[in-house]
């Protein structure tokens, strides 16, 4: 941990963390992880981190990206937070990125902060390499809130419904074909030259849509802002975790209809399947450095239930050898397999071929290693991503297309995902 730390009680801990955002908007760089405290999800913690200010970076230098994120943090082992991109799949097999990016946010980038927030409850710890006193927080708590306001901007789809369908029937000729088991197709809602407010878009975001991975990324003027429900990949000790999700459906209108729709999607065979083909695709990937004899799946297909959908989850876990680089555990496992299909590598090219946008940091990974080696990034979905230069904005949804899959119910479910970023950008 870094050497100065400040403690302190915090009376109105809401309001805090929406001053401390405010606060953090003057640096180029920051990062916010938020749990929302959320109950009983495996290996959650129960916190709002945010790490602020940059005093290193490690970003693209042409060299091999793995080679270069793993040198720096041998050479500096400190806290160091940013993303993976979905598009760094280029640097481990031999594929391509060519379809329209609106974005145009690098392929990775961490940061070391300058200083790190921890809130637990009303428990404050601001950890830096450098001192700390009361003028921080009394700065911090003096911050003005943003304008509440923002005007709506209207998200165009980027293919119709009835080029979304034809794409399905394409891809489930390539499953008929045995080219492929699963694939996961996503689509994008878009604007152009429209201004939002990143910040008050997450807190929004954050208010409707409350979940376990959410965050909140600026890099310049980059930014994401994210209600993630998802794990990619944890490291703890020797342990390794990873919780893919796989079956979506909307929570009900009242306790009896959202305990049927529960029960429903615990039982539905598709949801089910889907998931079971990505544990064992996630599976694999962990056995590539685990220990002979423990990848182990802790939970199969358990729904858990969140503001807007309720999700059928799996957790497997594996040890791995002390030795092992950390980059080498998150390359063999990357992309996420909830997010490409199985197998991963064909999956990835009828992806690049059947999608008309580029995925950057959707469907990648946000998350942060720590001085001892340990690490937890998650998954980029339910999310927007803005360029403030641009005025550009990008919201992807998508999901598991496997033989049974049924085109019109694939849509609505996209529907469904998206959902909460629209509530958040149309007003």
């Amino acid at each position: 941990m870094k050497p100065f730390c400040f403690n302190i009680t915090i009376d109105d801990s809401e309001l805090f963390q929406e001053q401390l955002l405010n606060w953090a908007q003057q640096f180029k760089v920051c990062a916010l992880f938020n749990s929302n405290q959320y109950p009983n999800y495996p290996y959650a913690k129960n916190d709002f981190i945010l790490a602020v200010d940059a005093t290193d970076t490690i970003t693209d230098n042409n060299q091999n990206p793995w080679s270069n994120i793993q040198n720096k943090l041998d050479q500096n082992p400190n806290w160091w937070y940013g993303f993976l991109s979905y598009d760094l799949k280029n640097s481990i097999e031999e594929l391509s990125s060519k379809n329209e990016d609106l974005i145009k946010i690098p392929d990775y980038f961490f940061f070391s902060p300058r200083w790190i927030f921890s809130l637990e409850q009303n428990n404050l710890k601001v950890y830096s390499d450098f001192p700390i006193d009361e003028k921080l927080i009394l700065d911090i708590t003096c911050t003005k809130s943003q304008e509440s306001k923002y005007d709506a901007i209207r998200l165009q789809p980027r293919i119709t419904q009835a080029q979304y369908i034809k794409t399905i029937d394409k891809i489930i000729e390539h499953i008929k074909k045995g080219d492929i088991y699963e694939i996961n197709f996503c689509q994008e809602y878009f604007a152009k030259g429209k201004e939002i407010n990143p910040l008050l878009a997450y807190l929004e975001l954050n208010r409707i849509s409350k979940a376990p991975f959410s965050c909140f990324l600026k890099i310049e003027d980059k930014y994401l802002i994210s209600s993630s429900p998802e794990r990619f990949l944890k490291k703890e000790g020797q342990k390794v975790i990873s919780q893919p999700i796989k079956g979506t459906a909307k929570r009900g209108k009242d306790p009896l209809e959202d305990q049927k729709i529960k029960l429903d999607l615990q039982q539905s065979l598709k949801d089910t399947t889907e998931n079971i083909m990505i544990v064992d695709l996630v599976r694999n990937d962990l056995s590539k450095n685990s220990i002979p004899g423990t990848v182990k799946v802790e939970e199969l297909n358990q729904v858990y239930t969140f503001k807007q959908v309720h999700q059928l989850i799996s957790t497997i876990s594996a040890q791995i050898e002390v030795k092992t680089p950390v980059t080498q555990v998150i390359k063999d496992a990357f992309p996420m397999g909830s997010m490409t299909g199985a197998p991963k590598v064909m999956a990835m090219k009828l992806i690049e071929q059947y999608e008309a946008t580029k995925r950057g940091l959707f469907s990648g990974a946000v998350g942060y290693f720590d001085p001892d080696g340990n690490f937890d990034f998650n998954v980029i979905i339910r999310s927007i991503l803005y360029n403030s230069t641009l005025k550009n904005t990008s919201v992807q949804v998508g999901g598991a297309i496997t033989y049974d899959s049924d085109s019109q119910k694939e849509y609505a479910e996209c529907l469904i995902k998206a959902d909460a970023m629209r509530k958040v950008l149309e007003r």
